[in-house]
């Protein structure tokens, strides 16, 4: 996972529980980052629609669709998100013994294999889910809250 995919997914879910148009500044305090983070990220989910911006006096964020309607598959893909990678292959394609010449195409399988099922696992997930979860977690904490009120 990356920062931007956190960032992503609390900043649609803060969107989908306010139900207004949030500035930049203000979901950068809430997902404790920086707005110029956050216009990045939003950025990127306004291009896949999953969000959208109003300029000017008022302006900012809204979330664009059904909070059921939008997966943590669609934020990955949005953020073009590689979600396991393989940053060095052992062995070598030349080499004329089978285990350098053919670990490298194995590991790339099973990354790709990797990111098929974590892609698969994150389409089950939607925004709504996130929220049913933080609601359940408020619900353990015997309903405590972290000091927001607008979540209250």
């Amino acid at each position: 996972m990356t920062s931007e995919f956190a960032i992503a997914v609390h900043a649609l879910v803060f969107l989908d529980r306010s139900n207004a148009t949030i500035a930049s500044e203000e979901l950068a305090d809430n997902v404790c980052t920086n707005p110029v983070c956050i216009r990045r990220v939003m950025g990127k989910l306004k291009k896949a629609g999953l969000i959208e911006t109003r300029e000017g006096m008022g302006g900012g964020y809204r979330i664009a669709k059904a909070n059921s309607e939008i997966t943590l598959r669609q934020i990955s893909d949005a953020l073009e998100n590689t979600l396991v990678k393989a940053s060095w292959r052992s062995g070598n394609p030349d080499k004329k013994c089978l285990v350098a010449s053919g670990m490298s195409a194995v590991m790339d399988e099973l990354v790709t294999g990797m990111n098929r099922s974590c892609n698969d696992y994150l389409e089950r997930i939607t925004i709504q889910k996130v929220e049913e979860r933080l609601t359940a977690l408020k619900e353990e904490k015997d309903n405590k809250t972290g000091g927001c009120l607008s979540c209250q």
